[in-house]
């Protein structure tokens, strides 16, 4: 585009109200392309994740192998996250984004024409299920920032509802079409979640954006950030708490301060953690935080216990209806989201999301069929799509845009971890407490959360919005 006449006294306002309007001429749609990309890798992802377990087991690998795998994946996700985050908020979003799905459609390619070739080895299917876990880490960790640079501070809550509908619709549909691939022809799953990665590449690629993040006081698309919205001007003025990148030697340098590979490594540990310091230093942040790993520990700790209920009583069957009727329960409440939230705002629905949350836990500690367990995960999973909004938005708000991957990949990590130990947590008070216990211990700590967020729900108005 050439460039613009210089503007005389008076217009430079105009001017940059025009730049703005200029760089966010694709936002429209790059959120289109945004909530594709999602829901196209969200598809292939269920679709392969039902069929990677039966394709093991179908080979004659036992049980533990499938969760060894299972494991070594989710340990990879925690690993990579953190760490190409802070490549992805140094310019490189856009590139980390398109090749991790390149590479990944390349892994399930390899698994698909091996399982159609006969009997794939161990060694390879390890191996491909590693490469695409860490592409899919390197992705997640560099979208993360991705909403604030395609969409204005008011259109968050909207787009972020679209992406959660995506997760959801995924969550219904992706089991069902992989188990049916799956019993037409083995490699068919594998194929369709390597086709799933190409449409996702192609839908980054062809974003108009800029998706390197700019100066802490650049808007999202690329604008400059509008005077007057506290969401922004809150980002626009937190501190970046990264250092600075070394930069070459010059003649005159000491060998005290010449970079070196260990002082290099320091410096990018500490951009590492720099999502920590924001996070410490920010107490809507803190809420965000202490919310989001609460409610993925306790819906965790029910999914568990809601199997070992129904291991006798319909087994796989049973389950699958339960996350089905749950799955599309949070479609609706994705869908539903935005009205919700406009009308109720953004502070008063999580403080009454939060506190119904707790009746269909304790529900669960009383029912044992599946329609009912299906019923109150249905309920659980519906009330909780408005209140992910809200949090996840508030998150984008106050983060400023050279710190969102590595702010998102800190709480990623944390809701990772969180959600870890909740089986091990369900297994024991299983065993040594009955069935109704860890249903009873999760609308326990839901109700804490609740009188926890009801204190601190002002934070989430500054300047009147969520």
């Amino acid at each position: 585009m050439p460039d613009a006449p210089p503007a005389g006294p008076g217009e430079h306002e105009e001017a940059d109200e025009a730049d703005g309007r200029d760089r966010r001429l694709g936002a429209p749609r790059d959120v289109r392309l945004l909530w594709s990309s999602n829901a196209a890798d969200a598809l292939g992802t269920q679709m392969s994740g039902v069929a990677f377990p039966l394709l093991l087991l179908g080979l004659g690998h036992p049980p533990t192998t499938v969760g060894l795998l299972a494991g070594a994946g989710m340990l990879v996700t925690v690993v990579c996250g953190p760490v190409v985050a802070v490549a992805a908020d140094r310019g490189l979003r856009k590139p980390v984004m398109a090749g991790s799905a390149a590479v990944a459609a390349v892994a399930m390619a390899a698994v698909a024409l091996s399982a159609a070739a006969g009997r794939p080895p161990l060694a390879l299917l390890l191996g491909a299920l590693l490469v695409e876990r860490t592409a899919t880490a390197c992705f997640e960790a560099a979208a993360r920032g991705t909403v604030a640079l395609v969409a204005a501070p008011r259109e968050v809550p909207r787009v972020v509802s679209g992406l959660e509908a995506g997760d959801r619709a995924a969550l219904v549909a992706g089991p069902l079409l992989g188990g049916v691939l799956y019993q037409v022809a083995r490699p068919l799953p594998f194929a369709a979640d390597a086709l799933s990665y190409v449409v996702t590449a192609l839908c980054v690629r062809s974003m108009r954006s800029d998706l390197r993040a700019g100066s802490p006081a650049t808007a999202p698309g690329g604008g400059p950030a509008p005077s007057g919205d506290p969401a922004t001007v809150h980002a626009a003025s937190a501190p970046d708490p990264s250092p600075p990148d070394p930069s070459p030697a010059g003649p005159a340098e000491s060998p005290r301060t010449r970079p070196t590979p260990l002082r290099a490594l320091r410096s990018y540990a500490r951009a590492t953690l720099a999502g920590l310091a924001l996070v410490r230093s920010s107490p809507r942040l803190r809420l965000v935080l202490v919310w989001t790993t609460t409610v993925n520990a306790a819906l965790a700790g029910l999914y568990y216990s809601a199997l070992f209920a129904l291991q006798d009583d319909g087994g796989p069957v049973a389950m699958g209806l339960v996350l089905a009727v749950s799955g599309g329960a949070g479609l609706a409440g994705a869908l539903a989201a935005p009205a919700v939230v406009r009308r109720v705002g953004g502070a008063r629905t999580l403080v009454a999301v939060t506190s119904l949350t707790v009746l269909p836990a304790a529900g669960l500690a009383w029912t044992g069929s599946p329609w009912s367990l299906g019923l109150c995960f249905g309920a659980f999973c519906l009330l909780l799509a408005p209140a992910t909004v809200v949090v996840q938005s508030a998150a984008i708000a106050d983060t400023p845009h050279h710190l969102q991957a590595r702010t998102g990949a800190l709480l990623a990590t944390a809701v990772v971890g969180a959600g870890a130990g909740s089986p091990v947590v369900a297994g024991a008070l299983a065993t040594h407490a009955g069935p109704a216990a860890t249903p009873a211990v999760c609308a326990l700590a839901l109700a804490v959360l609740a009188l926890f967020t009801g204190l601190r729900a002002g934070r989430l108005r500054p300047g009147g919005r969520p």
